[in-house]
């Protein structure tokens, strides 16, 4: 048996599970509220794309394991595991924006080193593998470099919606927001895919789980980024995070988000 091309592989993933998502989108769907803070929705169509894609997997590589959003976990003592988020921005999903996206990410003894983010509706899809990333879309192909600028008075902020932060969480994002040239709301994934792609500089969030961004760390380290928890740690268990251009930016946005008072 030949040895299975793992990038194709992934390619393969996201797009058979794009054509299980994209009949539901921007048609009426059955909404299930599994939140108990707050909306949190899941659809028929998050469910069917993460059923494709553990299909999938368990056809290929039946002994590594799977990490979903949906339903349980498959192999957790795995050396290699898949995390997938099927939709990862359920809520502009339901608005008709195409700002969501499908997060496969591939771990090997708890570190990412390979990860897509899929945009079926606009044709996208972002590749990394933590030394090089790339984006395949309408254009064509091209190699994924994130922005150049190190200061953040000339940098764009983006973040999913700033009532995620509370408390001394919201102070710090404000600290940072005072900073910068611009910031824009409500993107999900779809904004790191943006800083990968060069055309914004910091993404800053909170209350991420492991499936919103273990797929994105190898693209954003494959562009030229950095991602880490607010406190400099891995980002691959979630929590508050911070994504940056370069290690210049990083390292800016950092000292405000941990800066105390003020």
């Amino acid at each position: 048996m030949r040895p299975v091309d793992l990038s194709a592989f992934l390619e393969r993933l996201a797009q058979q599970s794009g054509e299980a998502i994209l009949p539901f989108f921007r048609t009426e769907l059955s909404v299930l509220d599994k939140g108990s803070d707050g909306f949190d929705p899941v659809t028929e169509a998050d469910r069917a794309a993460e059923t494709v894609i553990r299909r999938l997997i368990q056809a290929t590589f039946p002994t590594h394991g799977i990490r979903g959003e949906e339903f349980d976990d498959v192999n957790p003592e795995a050396e290699y595991q898949w995390v997938v988020d099927p939709i990862d921005g359920t809520r502009a999903f339901l608005c008709g924006l195409p700002v969501w996206g499908t997060l496969i990410g591939l771990m090997r003894d708890g570190n990412p080193v390979m990860g897509v983010m899929n945009q079926p509706y606009t044709g996208e899809l972002f590749f990394g593998d933590g030394r090089q990333a790339k984006l395949k879309g309408p254009r064509g192909q091209r190699a994924l470099m994130t922005s150049s600028k190190t200061r953040l008075a000339d940098s764009h902020l983006m973040t999913t919606d700033p009532r995620l932060f509370r408390g001394d969480e919201a102070e710090a994002f404000l600290r940072v927001e005072k900073q910068v040239k611009l910031s824009r709301y409500g993107v999900d994934c779809y904004a790191y895919a943006m800083l990968a792609s060069g055309q914004v500089e910091l993404v800053i969030e909170s209350g991420l789980k492991a499936h919103d961004i273990v797929g994105l760390i190898p693209v954003i380290e494959g562009a030229g980024g950095v991602i880490t928890t607010w406190d400099g740690e891995s980002a691959t268990k979630g929590g508050a995070i911070v994504a940056a251009a370069n290690a210049e930016l990083h390292a800016q946005a950092l000292g405000l988000l941990a800066r105390r008072g003020g």
